[in-house]
């Protein structure tokens, strides 16, 4: 079984980032999952986006909804991609994986006017 598979059927992901100061972040986050890449739909200029700008290597393990992990953590590169076509394309994903959750999810979004950014995450085994 691969590192990728452990992520199979699960709904969350725990993301561990870095500060500056090497102190971690754990944050659990939707994502999706295609070929042997990870998407997260985030919060452009949110504090996760902005440590992965400043140190693209992260951490991640599926986990429960409040973090706690149900897999083996996996070192990882991350990165922020500004594609508009990608956006649509992994809001489409995750419109299927979540359904009436992230249509919820996005409603309240919208009416704080937030701008959305997409990570791509790529395991290194």
């Amino acid at each position: 079984m691969s590192a990728m598979d452990q992520f199979s059927k699960k709904q969350y992901l725990n993301l561990e980032t870095f500060r500056r100061n090497g102190d971690c972040m754990k944050t659990p986050v939707w994502f999706v999952q295609e070929g042997e890449t990870i998407y997260v739909l985030t919060v452009a200029n949110c504090g996760k986006i902005k440590r992965i700008r400043n140190n693209g290597r992260v951490n991640v393990v599926p986990c429960k909804m409040d973090g706690t992990p149900v897999g083996t953590w996996v070192t990882a590169n991350a990165r922020e991609i500004a594609d508009a076509e990608l956006l649509k394309k992994v809001n489409r994903l995750l419109d299927k994986k979540y359904g009436l959750m992230k249509k919820l999810f996005s409603l309240g979004s919208s009416r704080q006017a937030r701008l959305d950014a997409v990570l791509e995450i790529k395991l290194i085994e």
